[in-house]
């Protein structure tokens, strides 16, 4: 089967590794790899793609952002994200956002082809955990976390406030104005009932989130 794979990892080690478990079970297949979400970008114009393997956290445009504009231009390509995050953390935002699956680097190398042969199926790859959450979801499940009710860049930008980043900085990485971020960071300690940054630090290290 001939298949064409580009995977997005800001480590050379990550790449290599995916390459080979995927030439192991699809020799033919046309792989190639890209450091950032510009480079991502860039080669999806010039090229066709049956898959894309796109990390969550890379230099530049988060995975996720590059996963909505992804949809935006090509919006049936299947997407896998792959992190090092928990399911809990971002599964149920990047399946939202349109990708085909979530896949954590933990356990990458069990799931890597059996979400590869379900997306080229049709099909999203759900992890059992990842189906219970949204089953959770659909019986709307009172038992939310406060974190769980902000937006997706509002996630971001508590995430990167609660490892200490100054707002300044934040604008910065998100390309967004001073402003807009110090307008998140209030939307984000409201919905979150929080009076800090302080508290968002030791509300994301109690959940495991940083």
């Amino acid at each position: 089967m001939t298949i064409s794979i580009l995977i997005a990892d800001d480590h050379a080690i990550v790449r290599k590794g995916l390459t080979q478990l995927i030439k192991d079970e699809f020799p033919n297949a046309n792989i190639a790899g890209v450091g950032d979400s510009e480079s991502l970008m860039s080669k999806i114009t010039e090229e066709h793609w049956d898959i894309v393997i796109c990390d969550l956290s890379m230099p530049g445009r988060s995975g996720l952002d590059a996963l909505r504009q992804i949809k935006q231009i090509y919006p049936s390509m299947p997407v896998l994200i792959m992190s090092m995050h928990g399911e809990d953390q971002y599964a149920l935002r990047v399946l939202k956002a349109g990708a085909s699956g979530y896949l954590g680097k933990d356990s990458i190398h069990e799931d890597i082809i059996k979400a590869i042969r379900t997306v080229l199926l049709g099909k999203r790859f759900i992890t059992p955990g990842v189906a219970e959450k949204l089953a959770q979801m659909l019986e709307g499940d009172l038992n939310q976390m406060p974190h769980e009710r902000l937006s997706d860049r509002e996630f971001d930008v508590f995430k990167l406030l609660a490892g200490g980043k100054a707002v300044s900085d934040i604008a910065d990485q998100l390309s967004l104005s001073v402003t807009t971020v110090s307008t998140y960071r209030a939307r984000i300690l409201e919905k979150m009932n929080l009076k800090s940054n302080a508290d968002l630090t030791r509300y994301a290290l109690d959940n495991n989130l940083i």
